[in-house]
């Protein structure tokens, strides 16, 4: 995505003043005349989100007007400029009276709502650009527009032109890119390197499963390990899901295309960090060899697996690529999927749920999660929900018979796998926005990503 900041404009950029309707009289007095009458003409009330574009006396823009919520409102979307490219005619603009505390998020709000998905349709080249404000870092404000177009693109993309070996090939391209050094098991390969979990859920795909593998950073550095849920297309297996909860499945591998955004950050920022990038990489296909319901399989760590639910997928391939990940004890071990729907039902597409039994590390995580406004919320690892995963014929079943919990349970089976990690954080992430908003435009979105990076600079900056 190129960048939308313009650090020497050769004119003078226009200024966009940010009103509410508390201070919107104060504004407008200090307005020329006509710009008054122009204003009370449209009926302009500095209402959060209306914009309104003052020409001067030759009919050019002289100043842009931007509506945004009182400071005593009860909700202040710091991503509210994000709407401005989507409004303005092109320009070079600049913000007049953004708050120092508030043109961080407002200008990362500005690049993310450039973002325009045109692979499939020609759409125009950002001609809204802004002169960043004083004191902004616009270098990591690129970085981060840059990662989050990067999950954006790979989750808008369609699974007929994003299954298993794509996404591994963006993986590989990211990892080229930065010098780290890259592996990927594929087919027959995973049940012979013991993956038997990863197999099993693609094995009914003609795209062959695939597990990607690429390190980065000095060995010396701490250990730090994201592990990405990559399935590609999810029609739920011999457990179809119904054609409204398929429809948009190309998304099931958001976990993976965050996980690429977050490793993008964290190499293009070089934090002491030796970084390890894990992706099982799938699609979950109905066919004649599908794993089937009350199937049993042996996992990497040798737990066995009964099937309870074929659509409970994205658990299996995440328990084999988590433990493997925990066999080198890292000292922060991460993943992220799009698992549940009882996310989503408890808590919306814009807040996922994070789980961890390390308390400074949710601290950590919950601070810099509303201070990137990149929202988080903790749900627990139940102890009593856990012997819910009970089978009666293997040590775990991978989905339970009952409808409470969906996604505690899930957290919890997956704890299963993780044990020599110093700190494990899963986040259970929707990957998407279903209508747009300001700077989150409908469609495949980056989430948790932005928080978690920021947390990795506070650490190993």
């Amino acid at each position: 995505m190129p960048s939308v900041f313009e650090t020497a404009p050769a004119t003078p950029a226009i200024p966009i003043t940010f009103a509410t309707k508390a201070t919107w009289d104060a504004i407008s007095a200090e307005l020329p005349a006509p710009g008054r009458q122009f204003a009370l003409a449209n009926g302009f009330a500095a209402k959060p989100g209306a914009c309104l574009t003052l020409p001067d006396a030759n009919g050019e823009i002289a100043q842009v007007v931007f509506g945004v919520e009182n400071e005593t409102s009860k909700f202040r979307d710091p991503f509210r400029p994000g709407q401005l490219p989507g409004l303005l005619p092109p320009g070079v603009y600049r913000f007049a009276n953004v708050a120092p505390s508030d043109a961080r998020l407002a200008a990362l709000a500005f690049a993310l709502g450039s973002y325009r998905f045109g692979r499939y349709r020609k759409t125009d080249a950002a001609a809204v650009r802004l002169a960043p404000p004083d004191g902004v870092e616009v270098a990591e404000i690129a970085r981060i527009a840059e990662a989050v177009a990067l999950a954006r693109d790979l989750i808008n993309t369609p699974s007929n032109d994003m299954g298993p070996e794509e996404l591994a090939l963006a993986a590989q391209q990211l990892a080229q890119r930065f010098g780290a050094n890259y592996n990927c098991i594929v087919g027959d390969d995973l049940p012979r390197q013991n993956f038997p979990l990863i197999h099993a859920v693609g094995m009914a795909s003609p795209r062959a499963p695939r597990l990607v593998d690429f390190t980065w950073g000095d060995p010396a550095h701490p250990k730090v390990t994201l592990v990405g849920k990559g399935v590609c297309f999810d029609t739920g297996g011999l457990d179809l899901k119904p054609s409204s909860g398929m429809l948009i499945m190309k998304k099931d591998m958001g976990g993976a295309a965050n996980v690429l955004a977050l490793a993008l950050m964290v190499m293009d920022a070089s934090l002491k960090v030796r970084l390890r990038v894990l992706i099982p990489a799938v699609e979950n296909a109905v066919a004649g060899n599908a794993f089937r319901p009350l199937d049993i399989f042996p996992s990497r760590k040798g737990i066995t697996v009964e099937i309870g639910n074929t659509d409970a997928e994205g658990r299996l391939v995440l328990a084999d690529t988590l433990a493997l990940a925990d066999e080198e004890k890292p000292d922060l071990l991460i993943d992220l999927g799009t698992l549940t729907g009882a996310a989503r039902v408890a808590l919306g597409p814009d807040l996922p749920p994070f789980y961890t039994d390390d308390e400074g590390l949710a601290q950590e995580l919950a601070t810099c999660a509303k201070r990137e406004n990149d929202p988080l919320w903790r749900l627990p690892l139940w102890p009593p929900y856990d012997s819910w995963l009970d089978s009666k014929v293997a040590d775990v079943n991978n989905a339970p018979s009952g409808t409470f919990a969906g996604s505690i349970t899930c957290a919890l089976f997956l704890q299963r796998f993780v044990e020599a990690a110093k700190s494990w954080l899963h986040v259970d992430i929707y990957g998407w926005t279903p209508s747009a908003k300001p700077a989150r435009p409908e469609g495949g979105e980056c989430q948790a990503a932005r928080a978690i990076y920021k947390l990795l600079s506070d650490r190993y900056g």
